[in-house]
């Protein structure tokens, strides 16, 4: 490797006065029998950037990388809940920076997609049903209503939160996915049958038998 030549403390001063004086790089160069890019590279070592116009940054990049990591493991998180966060180590945003912030890292809050959460124990369940009821009528699967035909079933509360922070291409992983299931059989079936209604309080662990056909033509369950 052949060895570089190292400029003299006299040719540095000249080439930065010189710069000073208002000559441009190749001038410079040319003056002094240097290359353009030595003259290029003494004087930029000896220039200071000056702060850009604009407001600057309220969030440190020691924040950034803060909420960064919080929103990867939590895709769920809100930006209320950032707020909080920066406000507890001392930095004070409103909601509206939090969304610029993550959406200038290539994070945007989009809805979660509903996937199948088929567990092993679903799969059987599913199975044993199948078998039990493998040879019904026609006119006892007439009085099933599946979970499927109507959106007021409420598994996770109306308030619970269904937008997730994510990147694209990122919409199928299981972070940022919610599952369709409502029950752990999978679909919720209601029977048609006699006449009054049976009740329950509480998480539903099974199926909900409704007695009453007028309840289920009139929607008044609901």
């Amino acid at each position: 490797m052949a060895e570089t030549k190292e400029l003299s403390k006299e040719v540095r001063d000249k080439i930065v006065d010189l710069h000073k004086a208002g000559m441009a790089y190749k001038s410079i160069a040319k003056q002094l029998s240097e290359k353009v890019k030595t003259a290029g590279a003494v004087i930029r070592k000896i220039t200071v950037n000056l702060p850009r116009s604009g407001a600057s940054c309220e969030i440190s990049p020691h924040g950034v990388s803060m909420i960064i990591r919080t929103v990867r493991n939590q895709p769920r998180t809100t930006r209320e809940d950032l707020v909080n966060d920066l406000g507890t180590a001392g930095t004070i945003v409103t909601k509206k920076t939090i969304g610029n912030t993550l959406r200038r890292e290539g994070l945007k809050s989009c809805s979660a997609l509903k996937v199948p959460l088929l567990k092993r124990a679903h799969v059987q369940a599913r199975l044993k049903f199948a078998n039990q009821h493998l040879n019904d009528s026609e006119e006892n699967w007439a009085k099933v209503l599946w979970s499927n035909e109507t959106k007021k079933i409420e598994h996770f509360g109306i308030n619970s939160t269904r937008h997730v922070w994510r990147r694209r291409n990122d919409a199928y992983d299981p972070k940022n996915t919610v599952p369709m299931e409502t029950l752990r059989f999978g679909c919720v079936f209601l029977l048609r049958e006699q006449d009054n209604r049976t009740a329950s309080k509480g998480r539903r662990t099974g199926p909900c038998t409704i007695k009453s056909p007028s309840l289920i033509e009139n929607g008044s369950w609901m």
